[in-house]
């Protein structure tokens, strides 16, 4: 049973960087400009060297012969276990920018926590990745404040992109029953705990770029126990169709 839960737990940490490495993935050579275009693809490229790292892991606890290709691309919709947000898609760069943002703050206080974790591997982990998330979020707080406080246009498309995507955002904080385990045994962190330091810093960089926070508390939850939006199964098509039409291929 512990067991069990410990895979849970580090698929559902796995899960929301794969799928956002993937929607930033489609965009490669799609970027607004050279230097951003080649930005987005390495975060991209940074989150698949995370999830390699958790899927790893995975296997290995688990002991069944799985492999992380196996975690990664061969399981059904509802068994992924990633958050609404990251699903969300690139309607344009200021989505982009503003999923990237929102998650960005989270990643970064869940990453500072995992490096106290009880479990040595997923610390590990933490640490190996501290300083890409440190910059994700240096990128994606930095054109926040750039779009947010620049023209008429980028104003209103953040704006608008933030009413739209921060009702996905508490899904994050949403804590299933292997998170609230993960805590107990000091595995992971109480999200309950990491959501005010979230709440918080998300709010003061939107002061800086003149963007309002939604007043109405309408959120979406339901990602982590495998109830996603409609926007994942296409993810997957994508994502899965190689190993799906040629089983077991080997690179």
């Amino acid at each position: 049973m512990e067991q069990e839960k410990l895979v849970n737990y580090i698929t559902i940490l796995g899960d929301n960087s794969m799928i956002l490495g993937q929607r930033l993935g489609e965009l490669c050579g799609h970027g607004p400009e050279l230097e951003t275009d080649i930005a987005l693809t390495n975060i991209s490229l940074d989150l698949f060297g995370q999830v390699r790292n958790y899927f790893q892991y995975a296997a290995e606890v688990e002991g069944k012969g799985r492999t992380e290709d196996d975690f990664a691309m061969l399981r059904l919709e509802h068994e992924y276990k990633n958050s609404l947000l990251v699903e969300q898609p690139n309607t344009d760069f200021a989505f982009v920018i503003v999923r990237q943002f929102f998650y960005d703050v989270f990643q970064r206080l869940l990453m500072k926590s995992l490096i106290n974790s009880k479990n040595d591997q997923l610390a590990a982990i933490a640490k190996k990745s501290i300083k890409e998330v440190e910059y994700h979020f240096d990128f994606s707080s930095t054109w926040m404040k750039r779009l947010g406080d620049g023209t008429g246009e980028s104003h209103e498309r953040v704006q608008h992109a933030v009413n739209e995507l921060w009702r996905f955002a508490m899904d994050l904080f949403k804590e299933t029953e292997t998170e609230k385990w993960a805590a107990e045994m000091g595995l992971g962190p109480d999200l309950n705990e990491l959501k005010s330091e979230y709440l918080k810093v998300v709010k003061e960089i939107c002061d800086e770029a003149t963007i309002e926070l939604p007043q109405e508390e309408v959120f979406q939850y339901g990602g982590k126990e495998g109830r996603h939006s409609e926007y994942l199964g296409y993810i997957l098509t994508d994502f899965q169709y190689m190993q799906r039409a040629y089983p077991n291929m080997k690179w």
